[in-house]
């Protein structure tokens, strides 16, 4: 077992922390507090070609698998959640064409996502569904060369700057399937904003990557940007649960990372009764547990990427490595914050927005408490619970 990183996982890391030194912490810092989209360092993960990491060389990828993309988001991760967040559905998010698409879909539809002149997003959740993807009520009906969209979808991130939505709908009425999840299409297609009304949701973080509630209304979708065969779209969508579990994975240790690293600096530095911080035990133990979850959830992670590289089974190891990524990252950032003292409610040392951006990877893409269940289950034999 070799626990070392490979050359070329190196050259990755190195060349994504270069573009990564030019956007600090006070860059992000504005972003949150203006809220405005960070178009520079999206053009830059563009001409990096880092858009394309896991797509097919032949459309202008670098065709590398979920390890290399993984050492990405987590080197992308230590900016935090709103540098993530801007740059994640283009990386990963059209997966599905990559590996259901027909070659003409893939020859129109890959290369402009790749050099980040088309940007996506991601229509799956309904206000009534949550987590029950089986059960979403958008509907598209077959019209001679085109389906015809009516629903509504909420918490799509970066809807206000997309021009392109991968979108889940229904084809089949669920009552007139053998099993909920057939009758279910998935569609990557171009946003008509007459027929798609795009409202922001103000949200506790990540202020400058907008999440949205989409109302759909009559969009018209041509047949030829339907991703495989009707009907199958929710088989589509859990081919891709895995590897999004283990880049969300990567990047919450990469916050993670970040914290820890600005609280021990400040344990050093702050002087109280004549004695750093940080060489209290009360400091000290907390920060040390801190590093040793971070460990932990770390050779979780990358066991995931490389069995699914490997292309064998790693849904349990996958869920797990999310479940204890996003503990650690929302523990470490509080842990952060206490350890600056009241400085950790002060936004100038940046360690507060790393406790609001913590809560998102609890939620997202799956709950905590859904991922125990799905271990409990998949590792444990135990009954379903859902």
């Amino acid at each position: 077992m070799n626990f070392d990183f490979s050359d070329d996982q190196l050259a990755i890391r190195h060349a994504v922390e270069a573009l990564c030194a030019d956007f600090g912490a006070d860059y992000w810092l504005q972003r949150d507090r203006d809220g405005r989209w960070p178009s520079e360092f999206c053009d830059a993960v563009a001409r990096g070609g880092w858009f394309g990491v896991t797509m097919p060389r032949e459309h202008g990828g670098a065709g590398l698998g979920i390890s290399a993309a993984a050492m990405v988001m987590r080197t992308v991760g230590k900016l935090g959640s709103a540098a993530v967040s801007s740059v994640h559905l283009n990386l990963f998010g059209p997966q599905p064409v990559v590996v259901f698409g027909s070659e003409a879909q893939k020859r129109r539809m890959l290369p402009p996502l790749i050099d980040g002149s088309d940007r996506a997003c991601f229509g799956v959740t309904e206000p009534n569904v949550g987590s029950d993807t089986t059960r979403v009520r958008t509907s598209a009906r077959r019209a001679g060369d085109r389906y015809i969209v009516h629903g509504q979808k909420v918490w799509t991130s970066t809807a206000q700057q997309a021009n392109k939505i991968l979108l889940v709908a229904r084809t089949t009425p669920i009552e007139a399937c053998a099993r909920p999840m057939d009758g279910v299409t998935l569609f990557y297609t171009g946003i008509d904003r007459s027929h798609v009304r795009i409202s922001e949701i103000e949200k506790m973080a990540r202020k400058a990557v907008d999440s949205n509630e989409l109302f759909i209304d009559g969009l018209e979708i041509p047949v030829e940007d339907r991703i495989g065969e009707e009907g199958q779209g929710f088989r589509y969508l859990l081919h891709g649960l895995n590897p999004e579990r283990i880049l969300v994975a990567a990047a919450a240790l990469g916050a993670a990372e970040t914290a820890l690293a600005r609280a021990t600096d400040y344990a050093r530095e702050r002087v109280v009764f004549g004695r750093p911080i940080g060489k209290n035990q009360a400091i000290q133990h907390p920060l040390a547990e801190c590093w040793m979850r971070l460990q932990s959830a770390e050779l979780m992670m990358w066991k995931a990427a490389a069995l699914y590289d490997a292309g064998k089974p790693c849904g349990v190891e996958a869920t797990a490595a999310k479940y204890l990524a996003a503990e650690t990252s929302f523990e470490t950032s509080l842990r952060a914050v206490r350890t600056h003292g009241g400085y950790g409610y002060a936004k100038e040392y940046h360690v507060e927005r790393g406790l609001r951006e913590s809560v998102l990877s609890l939620l997202a893409p799956v709950t905590q408490e859904l991922a125990l269940c799905y271990v409990a289950e998949q590792a444990l034999g135990l009954p379903k619970s859902y």
